[in-house]
């Protein structure tokens, strides 16, 4: 049954004066699932249909967070295990991957907020065509420093670190290092967020309960929050629940 906009209206108030003004999280991790559930729940024509609505969701969460002063966004668009997909799927996803790209490149928001975009994985299983567009919107928003969106595409949590790993070995073999120095720090420093704090939240929907391999490393002390909600239909009202729990918990840190 679909809620009168007057009741919704009334109900986002109330939520929204539950949050606590001072506490936020800094960092929110994003895993958005469920948009092919969400196609074939709504009767939508076809699957891509349903990838598309979840593309278009993106911007709505942008401003949510900035409105709720978030700093830093890192959203799980497609990881190293999609590849197993369908090359149709595949196909499908790459190509409206490709135009979210250019539809930021033109966005307002992106410039009057002074998001920084950032492409986080693994880029050499994309064409030519899709990496000429990362640069661009990474070059157009060097600069930016108000707000970070990270998207992870061709991102798989393992191939992170190996990836970091594989870096310090390079850097042992050419005499920069010694062995002796590795430890956490430093593995941090050689992740595709290097620089950047560890999720504070993570939010996954669609009711899966896990991971898959996001933010492997940085999300030891992260809360994590599940929704049934499919990602499509994520609302303002969902995320504020997903905050107002957050706020509710008591991160221990391992203590």
């Amino acid at each position: 049954m679909r809620v009168p906009p007057f009741l919704y209206s009334l109900y986002e108030r109330f939520l929204r004066g539950q949050l606590n003004s001072t506490k936020r999280p800094l960092h929110v991790g994003l895993i958005v699932d469920g948009n092919r559930r969400f196609a074939l729940a709504n009767g939508l024509a076809t699957r891509k249909a349903g990838h598309m609505a979840g593309s278009d969701r993106l911007q709505d969460f942008l401003k949510w967070c900035l409105e709720l002063n978030i700093k830093i966004v890192t959203l799980y668009g497609f990881s190293t295990e999609n590849y197993k997909r369908s090359s149709e799927e595949v196909e499908e996803l790459m190509s409206i991957i490709l135009n979210k790209f250019r539809t930021l490149q033109a966005d307002p928001l992106i410039a009057d907020e002074n998001v920084k975009i950032k492409v986080i994985g693994r880029r050499d299983g994309f064409s030519q065509e899709m990496q000429d567009e990362i640069s661009k919107v990474e070059a157009m928003t060097e600069e930016h420093d108000s707000f970070q969106l990270n998207i992870a595409i061709g991102y798989g949590g393992r191939a992170e670190i190996v990836d970091a790993v594989k870096q310090i070995g390079e850097q042992i073999k050419a005499g920069e290092i010694e062995i002796d120095a590795i430890d956490e720090d430093m593995l941090s420093n050689h992740l595709y967020t290097e620089g950047m704090p560890d999720p504070d939240l993570i939010i996954r929907t669609s009711g899966e309960e896990r991971l898959s391999g996001f933010l492997l490393w940085q999300s030891a002390y992260s809360e994590l929050y599940f929704t049934e909600v499919f990602w499509p239909a994520f609302r303002k009202i969902d995320f504020w629940r997903a905050i107002r729990v957050w706020q509710q918990r008591h991160r221990r840190f391992g203590k």
